[in-house]
């Protein structure tokens, strides 16, 4: 089993910033693979950005270039900076972890059997 809290949500306005991070428990052999998706209302559940274990990261189109994941090996600990947000970007984000490697650590939430509770994004224009 593993452990996954968000924290850093909040509201800035269209153009700001936010970081958001995970906690995860103890556990690496289930946090090989992380990431980071989000889910507005009356919509599916979207993925954002993975990260793998060599640090090799993904993103959704959605993402590149405002957005960045990373990951403190040393705390387990998973976060994205998020930049330029835009209305679009309203979302309750989701910390996700599970053991994937390579082509399988990807922006599918299909792949993932851990989540945390969410931390809710709100972009005001």
């Amino acid at each position: 089993q593993v452990q996954l809290v968000e924290s850093g949500g909040g509201s800035v306005q269209t153009g700001g910033s936010l970081r958001l991070s995970c906690e995860a428990s103890d556990n690496p052999y289930s946090t090989i693979c992380m990431g980071w998706f989000r889910q507005a209302p009356g919509r599916e559940r979207e993925g954002v950005a993975t990260i793998d274990s060599d640090g090799v990261t993904k993103y959704a189109d959605s993402a590149k270039g405002r957005f960045s994941i990373s990951k403190d090996h040393a705390k387990n600990a998973l976060y994205l900076q998020m930049n330029s947000l835009e209305p679009g970007d309203m979302a309750m984000y989701y910390c996700a972890a599970d053991h994937l490697y390579g082509p399988h650590c990807t922006v599918d939430a299909d792949n993932f059997d851990y989540w945390g509770q969410g931390t809710q994004v709100t972009v005001s224009s």
